[in-house]
């Protein structure tokens, strides 16, 4: 260690370089999540704006798979120069941490996004940032790069006072990001839930990549979501209340169906709060004390009137709880869990509103507590009933299912349980594993689905019971998590429809049986590769299209081609695919410089390009076709166009000889051909394809495999998806499968 430690070994970084540097301290992490925690930043902005009651519309725009951009109409932040600063206040806001309307109360009474920094973060994570300005009566524009302004504020032109927004454009780092590759179903998703969360707020969804466009408003707001979140049909119409003390404002909307489950969905300042928090004990404590509190004056069974315990009254509970919150504190950095505890305090005004819609509503009030004793009685049933074994000592296992080949460690710190799709990969994973402290239990076909069935029904089922004397801990009123068996539970299913599926519904059996597991972080999904590479006695495993893709560039890197011309030709070869189109009429689309033009060269040869033709018409009735033309996607389409003709042809030197690729619409192929030449590619179709050795060395040797570690929200996902699949509601399994057919992967 070097003794000369002075202050020049001292680096100090500014804001933006700390930004940088440690992404993962502002985001959460660089993966997927953290990717879309940008998007949620400027949505959070925008929609402060509507909270605030300036903003009545926001747009999100997925411009390309990397590519997005948040519009509102708000105020149109502030592009007057900064007194101290002496820069226009938008410049410093996207450059300057700590910079923004947020610490002010005046201006943001409540908040859901980073305090001031959300902006400048983003900025700071992206390869470019653009930001549109319009407010009084002018329109402006400042472009950014990696956090640093690029180009001063600019004025575009004059327009009508009325027109006022910001809108923010932005492309995430691929230096910074392990994936650049944003989720449409995901922004979708956030888009519709703040509908519902903001009534007065339309919001507008338009993916360009997969020609889309939806729109979200819902007048009946929390009580529409209610409906939203349970594909089972509701004992009665969602109740609705509002309390407010010293600035907090609590919103609940709660019904019942007929499930034995509680579904909830909780928020803070429209953030989503997966941990729940002191908002929803609130209402948790009110309900029971105002349920009891009415049925004691009501003439009804001597059992419901000695009383219920929220365990009662939680099966079938379908609840949606947004609390407004001038400085809430969150537990974790990740905003999970609300701590404020004079939030937890509003429970006597909670109560205060349930009981006079109980005194008005006795009806529902009955159906509650017939729901209710129904669980009461089958929960005091089930205490009474020997528990499922437990593992206490060696002979245990003597009860344990025989099915399950257990593992020789017992300190549940160490082991882990591979649950197997079929008896098949179950076999060969017994072989691969490590007997010392891995376990395997193969499945066959698909469990129960535990959200549809009753208690007794669930224990009866052979597939679920084994799992559940395997781990050990028993379900729900009677789960004992130190009797847990295993430290890690890893769920490992083939990447097909089957497999996905089968993995959805344990997930579902977890979430709803076992829930301390997935919050504790015991339960993880394992992640097979897709292909094996194999080079002589080189052996590489892909988890993925886009990992072979990094692949594939890294071997054209040592040929001579740029990442930059590679990335082009990739995204050029995807933005083809997408738009599924001829390559004949690229060239036209390239060629023309207006709408009419363009359209007047495809009448021209409307028998080769009618498809597309009728793909243009068919989305005008979405889009505005003058829109559409000059969108992004064309835009870009034109630009990868140009930028990838400058540098053709493209020459590799292959030992003696010479290759030139000079084809545009082949580059992509032929580029893969060249670089996987000298490799023996393998797609695997599932596990049953891997030998012993092979599935030991990618899936189950903690030295090289990967996993994932599943969190509440993905397992509340999985419920969802389950519940609605295989509920009585056709029609949303319908749009459910329409609208998640074109992100299907098939092995057929």
């Amino acid at each position: 260690m070097s003794e000369n430690y002075s202050a020049e070994q001292i680096k100090a970084v500014s804001g933006i370089e700390h930004v940088r540097l440690r992404p993962a301290m502002y985001i959460g992490d660089v993966s997927e999540r953290g990717l879309h925690h940008l998007v949620w930043e400027i949505l959070d902005n925008a929609v402060d704006e509507a909270m605030a009651g300036y903003a009545n519309k926001i747009k999100v725009e997925l411009l390309s798979e990397n590519v997005v951009s948040i519009e509102d109409n708000g105020r149109g932040i502030p592009v007057d120069v900064h007194p101290q600063l002496k820069k226009p206040a938008v410049e410093i806001i996207f450059t300057h941490l700590g910079a923004g309307g947020k610490f002010s109360k005046e201006v943001y009474k409540y908040s859901g996004g980073l305090h001031g920094v959300g902006a400048t973060v983003v900025n700071a994570l992206s390869k470019f940032t653009e930001v549109i300005v319009k407010r009084d009566g002018k329109e402006f524009k400042q472009v950014y790069e990696k956090g640093m302004t690029k180009s001063p504020l600019i004025f575009l032109r004059n327009i009508s006072e009325k027109n006022t927004g910001t809108k923010v454009t932005f492309e995430p780092d691929n230096e910074i990001f392990e994936i650049t590759k944003f989720d449409p179903s995901k922004i979708e998703k956030r888009l519709k839930e703040l509908a519902f969360l903001n009534p007065g707020v339309k919001f507008i969804f338009r993916d360009h990549v997969h020609g889309i466009e939806k729109e979200f408003f819902y007048k009946e707001g929390i009580k529409a979501l209610v409906k939203e979140i349970t594909p089972k049909d509701l004992i009665f119409e969602p109740l609705y209340l509002k309390v407010e003390e010293k600035g907090v404002i609590i919103e609940v909307s709660f019904s019942y169906n007929d499930s034995y489950s509680e579904t909830i969905e909780s928020f803070v300042n429209n953030i989503k709060t997966p941990g729940h928090g002191t908002h929803v004990l609130a209402f948790k404590n009110a309900l029971v004390k105002a349920v009891n509190k009415v049925l004691s004056s009501m003439k009804v069974e001597k059992e419901m009137k000695e009383g219920f315990t929220y365990e009662d009254l939680k099966e079938g509970l379908v609840l949606v709880v947004s609390a407004k919150v001038p400085d809430p504190q969150f537990e974790g950095q990740t905003k999970d869990k609300l701590g404020n505890s004079e939030v937890k305090k509003m429970d006597k005004l909670i109560m205060e509103e349930l009981i006079k819609i109980f005194q008005k509503k006795k009806d529902i009030l009955r159906k509650i507590a017939e729901k209710a004793l129904e669980a009461k009685r089958a929960r005091e049933a089930a205490k009474r009933a020997k528990q499922l074994v437990r593992r206490k000592s060696f002979l245990d296992n003597l009860n344990l299912p025989g099915k399950l080949t257990d593992c020789v460690e017992r300190d549940n710190t160490k082991t882990e349980l591979f649950i197997v799709e079929g008896d098949s990969a179950g076999g060969t994973a017994k072989q691969a594993r490590d007997k010392k402290f891995q376990a395997v239990l193969p499945l066959r076909g698909k469990i129960l689905n535990v959200e549809k069935s009753s208690l007794s029904k669930i224990l009866n089922n052979e597939e679920v019971k084994t799992l559940i004397q395997a781990i050990g801990t028993g379900i729900r009123d009677n789960f004992n998590y130190e009797n847990r068996r295993y430290g890690k539970i890893i769920i490992m299913t083939d990447a097909d429809v089957d497999g996905s599926h089968i993995r959805a519904l344990l997930l579902t059996l977890f979430y709803n049986l076992m829930r301390p597991l997935i919050e504790k972080g015991h339960i993880f999904i394992a992640l097979p590769p897709l292909y094996r590479l194999k080079k002589g006695n080189e052996i590489i495993y892909v988890l993925d299209d886009k990992e072979l893709e990094k692949i594939k560039k890294k071997i054209l890197n040592e040929k001579g081609i740029n990442n930059l011309l590679l990335s082009q030709i990739f995204e050029f070869d995807e933005l083809v695919k997408s738009l599924k189109i001829s390559y004949e009429a690229i060239d036209i689309i390239i060629n023309s410089n207006n709408l009419e033009e363009l359209k007047k060269n495809l009448r021209e040869k409307s028998i080769e390009f009618k498809e597309y033709y009728e793909f243009i018409e068919i989305e005008g009735e979405t889009f505005n076709k003058e829109d559409l033309f000059n969108s992004f996607l064309f835009e870009r389409l034109r630009h990868l166009y140009k930028e990838i003709k400058k540098q053709l042809p493209i020459v590799i030197k292959e030992k003696d000889q010479e290759i030139k690729l000079e084809n545009i619409y082949s580059l992509a192929e032929d580029l893969s051909k060249i670089a996987l030449k000298d490799y023996e590619v393998q797609r695997y179709k599932g596990l049953g394809e891997m030998n012993a050795d092979q599935l030991w060395e990618t899936t189950m040797n903690p030295k090289t495999r990967k996993i994932k570690q599943v969190t509440i929200e993905d397992a509340l996902e999985a419920d969802k998806m389950i519940r609605a699949l295989m509920g009585e509601d056709t029609k949303k399994r319908k749009e459910i499968i329409f609208e998640e057919a074109y992100k299907a992967n098939l092995d057929i």
